[in-house]
């Protein structure tokens, strides 16, 4: 709080950037942790709150009559423009939020302060909640060919690196160790995911310090081990995710990439993602074409184009199709690397990971994945996000890029998520809102010193008593594996809205299928339990004893999972043709789209069926009332 001038602030005005509404008149106040805007001319109490963190960028613009204008955008990519009406205001305002939202030092930031009022005993079972060695036993590890290791107990050996790694059985100690001082910052190779279908195996590390001609023993042996545990292919792919001219420039430098002709076995493949600094760049022209207030077709179309950035998701969407392809079908192993082992690499493994595994692809399973891969493997969450006030060159959307290859996976696979948008939108709010500990940190060994899980909250408890809200309606749970197949072609891809701009309200559908689709399901699971209630009701007269009220057999066996409407939208009614739109919508995809063709009509029976339940009920609770007054004929 002693950073805060000035609490509250009146006769502030909230502008809207897309439509031609009078600003919105409020009072600004400013908390520990938040940024809040109370409307005074609404009926109902209408609130807009800011976390500190999520603020990525704050702008006082030049003095105007109307007052002073505050700019800020934030990292989820809310865009708030204030005018506050004495410049002295703004200026304690604009102050304050710069150093709340740039907190020097960890112990500043919101998770050591968040107290959601949990017992001790229900903090340590959250944060027990994912454990990464049960799923390497999921996948089959430790098994004949994989073994997991301690010689990085102490972080000895790489201290970004988990203390619990899994590597081949082969490779011995010596090895591990010699291999670790060939590869940038230590980090060696080790197993990410294993293909039980077929023993093939992803494993991750850094690019070699092979420099124009230097060679390791050790490290040769280590790809060697790598190709022995797979007993199925006599190759590994090497797969370098820079682009060549990247790689090549850094062999000048002492690294590089592996040379064939000192691996036996290999094939090696470069697949072109670029550098975080093009990744920001490329964000910062797209929010750029967002923030048009009213752009031609042409305009949006052009700065599209030249921000790059849906170029840059392909570019990572095919590299983890290229790795997984290689995995299923041609059975063999990948040995995956960037320069340090922390960006592209965790994106393409992950992904890949996620296109094999159908568990990944549920909400706990995607919680699995995101632990595995980003937090123990030590993926920069502070310095990419930017959670401290520090260089801001190692900014970067490495996380927000893996999350949009998600939701463009979702859209072709409509049927293989368990998950919504909306979990993937909370996720991404949750990296930035430092709310939680899960992403505080760059590696497991600076969280072990920070003493993350003593002192904060994890975030994955939090989002399972909410799991209601995240559950994909149109989700068909398959007990076989499946292993997606997506389509990497240019027309696959295209600007998400619900991400970019999902605060500007009139940016946004006025109907939407899904939410149509949540909102039968609700009334379908209402009316379920009206009709359970009838049917326990203990009978009034002997003869009436076989009498029960069932749903259509159809509705009544299909899963369903009630979702709710976000608290700060207004309540949207089923169309009344909405399955239909639904069935037309994604009957011209892929093959997948087509099965959601049953499920549509399932819950439009829902819809039909609705009136002649309520009337059933009606009659039902009509001929109790009759009996009451009747109960036997021969007694009239």
């Amino acid at each position: 709080m002693e950073h805060i001038i000035t609490p509250k602030v009146e006769y502030v005005k909230l502008l809207d950037r897309f439509t031609s509404k009078k600003p919105t008149l409020g009072t600004l106040y400013l908390t520990a942790t938040h940024l809040i805007f109370v409307e005074s001319s609404s009926e109902i109490r209408k609130e807009t709150w800011i976390l500190h963190h999520h603020i990525s960028t704050l702008e006082k613009l030049p003095l105007t009559s109307a007052g002073c204008p505050l700019l800020i955008h934030c990292k989820n990519f809310r865009v708030a423009h204030f005018v506050i009406t004495r410049e002295r205001d703004c200026h304690d305002v604009y102050s304050s939020l710069l150093r709340l939202s740039q907190p020097v030092d960890y112990e500043e930031l919101y998770a050591f302060s968040y107290n959601p009022k949990q017992k001790e005993m229900d903090r340590g079972i959250g944060w027990k909640m994912i454990n990464i060695r049960e799923e390497f036993q999921r996948m089959g590890v430790p098994n004949v060919h994989w073994e997991q290791t301690d010689v990085n107990e102490n972080y000895e050996i790489c201290n970004t690196y988990s203390s619990s790694l899994y590597v081949p059985r082969e490779a011995t100690k010596p090895t591990i160790v010699g291999s670790s001082k060939f590869r940038s910052k230590g980090r060696f190779p080790v197993l990410s995911y294993f293909f039980k279908a077929n023993n093939a195996a992803i494993c991750r590390c850094s690019q070699p310090l092979s420099g124009f001609s230097t060679r390791c023993v050790e490290d040769e042996q280590m790809l060697q081990a790598i190709n022995s545990s797979n007993p199925d292919s006599s190759v590994v792919y090497v797969v370098d995710t820079r682009p060549k001219l990247n790689a090549m420039a850094n062999r000048a430098a002492g690294k590089g990439y592996e040379n064939e002709d000192n691996y036996s076995n290999i094939r090696f493949q470069f697949v072109g993602i670029e550098n975080i600094h093009v990744m920001r760049n490329s964000l910062q022209k797209l929010l750029e074409v967002c923030e048009l207030k009213t752009p031609s077709m042409s305009d949006f179309l052009t700065g599209l184009e030249n921000s790059g950035w849906l170029r840059h998701i392909k570019a990572v969407m095919d590299a983890g199709f290229f790795i997984s392809k290689a995995v299923a079908e041609e059975n063999a192993s990948v040995l995956v690397h960037c320069s340090d082992g922390w960006d592209r690499t965790v994106q393409v493994c992950s992904l890949a990971g996620l296109l094999l595994d159908s568990y990944y692809r549920t909400i706990k399973g995607f919680m699995v994945l995101i632990e595995k891969e980003w937090i123990s493997m030590g993926h920069k969450f502070s310095q990419r996000c930017g959670h401290r006030d520090s260089d801001p060159k190692e900014v970067s959307p490495v996380f927000t890029q893996f999350i949009e290859c998600i939701w463009h996976l979702m859209e072709q696979f409509p049927c293989s998520f368990e998950f919504n948008e909306t979990y993937l939108l909370e996720i991404h709010d949750h990296i930035y809102s430092c709310q939680f500990g899960n992403f505080i940190g760059n590696s497991q060994k600076e969280r072990q010193e920070l003493k993350i899980q003593e002192r904060t909250h994890s975030l994955w408890p939090f989002l399972l008593e909410k799991q209601y809200q995240y559950r994909n309606p149109l989700y068909k749970p398959s007990a076989i594996n499946t292993v997606l197949k997506p389509n990497t072609a240019p027309f696959n891809f295209r600007f998400w809205c619900g991400m970019y701009n999902r605060f500007d309200r009139g940016m946004q559908p006025k109907q939407s299928v899904l939410e149509s689709l949540q909102a039968a399901m609700k009334q379908k699971t209402e009316l379920e339990e009206t009709v359970e209630d009838l049917n326990q009701q203990k009978p009034l007269h002997p003869d009436e004893s076989h009498f029960t009220l069932n749903l259509p057999s159809k509705l009544s066996n299909e899963e369903h999972s009630p979702q709710t409407q976000d608290s700060t939208e207004e309540h949207k009614n089923p169309l009344a043709n909405g399955m239909e739109e639904l069935v037309e919508t994604i009957s011209d995809g892929s093959e997948e789209m087509e099965n959601v063709l049953d499920s549509s009509l399932m819950h439009q029976s829902a819809s039909n069926h609705s009136d002649s339940l309520t009337l059933n009920k009606l009659n039902a609770q009509g001929d109790e009332e009759h009996l009451e007054i009747c109960p036997n004929k021969d007694e009239k």
